[in-house]
């Protein structure tokens, strides 16, 4: 079963949360560099993270949406 949006983005946010480079994103969240510069940019561009020298790390507005989806996944029973 393939991963949906919803939790790709969760995976780089819960990955962000201590500041990470580009590679350990990839590797982690199980993505190629092509799919992973999509989610960055689209997180970045809605400020979900920063970009602070070569580390990504999260924002309160990044934690905020992580905690949302970490909850309706557990309200789900999907995880």
């Amino acid at each position: 079963m393939n991963r949906g949006k919803f939790d790709i983005i969760g995976s780089i946010l819960l990955i962000c949360k201590n500041g990470a480079k580009k590679t350990e994103i990839v590797y982690r969240a199980n993505l190629n560099f092509k799919k992973a510069e999509i989610y960055l940019k689209w997180l970045n561009d809605r400020e979900m993270i920063m970009k602070e020298g070569r580390f990504f790390n999260i924002t309160s507005k990044g934690s905020e949406l992580l905690f949302n989806l970490q909850s309706a996944s557990a309200f789900m029973e999907l995880k």
